[in-house]
C-alpha cells in the first residue's frame, strides 16, 4: 500500500482533495471536469432514472451532475448542500422517484464519484484519510454523535483508516507552513453550512513539535444562511411569503413552516414530491393570493431550485466586488430583475454577523487569548470573502496581521499534511460530545 495521506475536505458547497507523499509534498487532485479542469468538487448529487443502472436508479457527482440535471432538468432530481443534514435527527431519509437513501447512502455514492473522477492520483490510496469536520454541525439541536456515525460510514467505504479533524485546524496547518517564525494563528474557515475558528501556536521550522492547537468554536451559520436572507427579501415574498389564507370565517397568514424548505439548498430539491405538492395546492385552494402560492408550485415542479441558486450566488459575488449588484431570475412564470445594494445585504444578514462575531470571540476565550495575542489571522472559505464578513476581523485585528488566498483549497491541503504529522493523534477531533 502507497505511503503518504489523502486530505478530504467534504463541504457544504464543495469538496477537494489532496494528497501527501512520504516527503510531505502535497498536491491538489485535479478533476477534469466537462468545464475544465479543477481542483473544486461541487458537493452535488444528482439522479435519474434508467432501467440499466442498478436499481434503476442512475447517479452523478459534482460538475457532472449539474450538467446531467442542466441538460434534463424534468427528468432528474438534484441535490446539493446534503452535508447540512448530518447531524439533524429528524433527517431520516431523501426520496427520490421510488428509492428511500440515508445520509450515509447519498454520501457513499458521492465519494465513489468524487474518488472515480480523481483519476489516476486516488486508484491506489494511502492507508491513512484524514477528513475534516465543523466545529459545530448546521441545526437549532445539531447531534455530533449522530453526524459521526453517518460519517464513518460513508468514509467506512475508501476501506482506509479514516481520521476527523476540525476543518479549520486543517487550514492553519497549511498556513503554518508557510511561516518560518514563531506565531499564534488564529483561522475562520467559512463555508455553506458552517463557520468554524481554531487557534493554534505554530513553533520555528525545525521544533520538536511545529504546531499545537490551543482553542476551537464554531456556529451553523454560513453561506447557505446568507443565500435563504436574499430568498428572503427577493423571492418568498412573491411566492406567498406574509400572505394569508382562509378558514372557515378567518383570514389567517400563512404559516412561514410552509417556506422553510424553500430557503434550505439541502431540502429545496426534495419538496418535489407527491405529499408536498398536495399540500402546496391545499394551501393554493384557500390562499387569498393563490398566484403566488401557484408560483411557489411551479418552481418546484419545474426543479428551479438551482437556477434559483445560481442567481443568489452571481448577486452574493457581485455584493464582494462592488457596493451593488443584480438580482436575475426568470421562470415559473416569475421575473426578477432587482437592484441590490450592498448595504441592503449587511443589513439582511446583520443578525448571522453578529453571531459569528461572538463566535469569534469564544474562540479567543477557549484558547485564553485577547486579540493582541494573535499574530496572524488567516481568513478561508467563499464567505471570507464578503466585505461585511472580513470587518468582523478589521474590527477586532490590524489589518496587516489579516490574510487570505487559496480560499476553496487550504483546508484539504493542511489536512493532507497533518495525515503526515508524527502528532496526528494531537490533532483528532475529540470524542463527540453534546453541543
Amino acid at each position: 500500500m502507497p505511503t503518504g495521506a489523502l486530505g478530504i475536505d467534504f463541504g457544504t458547497t464543495n469538496s477537494v482533495i489532496a494528497r501527501a507523499d512520504a516527503a510531505g509534498e502535497v498536491d491538489l487532485v485535479e478533476f477534469a471536469a466537462p468545464q475544465g479542469p479543477d481542483s473544486v468538487f461541487r458537493s452535488a448529487l444528482c439522479f435519474w432514472q434508467e432501467h440499466t443502472a442498478r436499481g434503476g436508479l442512475a447517479h452523478e457527482a459534482g460538475p457532472w451532475a449539474i450538467t446531467e440535471f442542466l441538460d434534463f432538468p424534468q427528468e432528474c432530481r438534484f441535490i446539493q448542500s446534503f452535508k447540512s443534514v448530518a447531524a439533524n435527527a429528524a433527517f431520516e431519509h431523501a426520496g427520490l422517484f421510488e428509492k428511500r437513501l440515508r445520509f450515509e447512502e447519498l454520501g457513499s455514492i458521492f465519494l465513489s464519484h468524487l474518488i472515480a473522477h480523481g483519476g489516476a492520483p486516488l486508484r491506489d490510496l494511502p492507508e491513512c484519510v484524514v477528513v475534516g469536520r465543523p466545529v459545530r454541525y448546521v441545526g437549532a439541536r445539531p447531534d455530533p454523535v449522530l453526524a459521526r456515525k453517518r460519517y464513518e460510514m460513508m468514509f467506512a467505504t475508501l476501506g482506509r483508516q479514516v481520521h476527523y479533524v476540525y476543518e479549520p485546524l486543517g487550514a492553519a496547518y497549511s498556513f503554518a507552513s508557510r511561516l518560518s517564525d514563531p506565531a499564534t494563528l488564529l483561522v475562520a474557515d467559512f463555508g455553506g453550512g458552517t463557520s468554524d475558528f481554531s487557534i493554534v501556536r505554530v513553533e520555528a521550522p525545525g521544533a520538536a513539535r511545529r504546531c499545537t492547537p490551543l482553542g476551537s468554536a464554531g456556529i451553523g451559520i454560513a453561506g447557505d444562511r446568507f443565500d435563504y436572507r436574499i430568498m428572503d427579501h427577493l423571492v418568498l415574498p412573491l411566492l406567498g411569503k406574509g400572505g394569508t389564507y382562509r378558514s372557515f370565517d378567518k383570514v389567517l397568514e400563512i404559516p412561514p413552516g410552509h417556506f422553510t424548505d424553500f430557503g434550505d439548498w439541502s431540502r429545496l430539491a426534495l419538496m418535489r414530491n407527491r405529499r408536498t405538492l398536495d399540500q402546496l395546492h391545499r394551501l393554493q385552494h384557500s390562499a387569498t393570493d393563490p398566484a403566488a402560492i401557484g408560483r411557489m408550485i411551479a418552481v418546484v415542479e419545474n426543479e428551479l431550485g438551482y437556477a434559483l441558486y445560481d442567481a443568489v450566488g452571481t448577486l452574493k459575488r457581485a455584493l464582494s466586488r462592488d457596493t451593488h449588484g443584480q438580482f436575475v431570475f426568470t421562470g415559473a412564470d416569475l421575473t426578477i430583475d432587482a437592484d441590490v445594494t450592498r448595504a441592503d445585504f449587511e443589513r439582511w444578514i446583520a443578525p448571522d454577523l453578529a453571531r459569528i462575531g461572538e463566535t469569534v470571540d469564544e474562540a479567543l476565550a477557549s484558547a485564553g487569548l485577547a486579540p493582541d495575542q494573535i499574530d496572524h489571522v488567516f481568513l478561508t472559505g467563499g464567505s471570507s470573502l464578503i466585505p461585511a464578513v472580513r470587518a468582523l476581523f478589521t474590527a477586532r485585528f490590524d489589518e496587516s496581521r489579516i490574510a487570505g488566498g487559496d480560499e476553496l483549497t487550504s483546508i484539504a491541503h493542511g489536512l493532507a499534511l497533518i495525515g503526515q504529522a508524527p502528532d496526528l493523534a494531537d490533532w483528532i477531533a475529540p470524542d463527540e460530545a453534546p453541543q
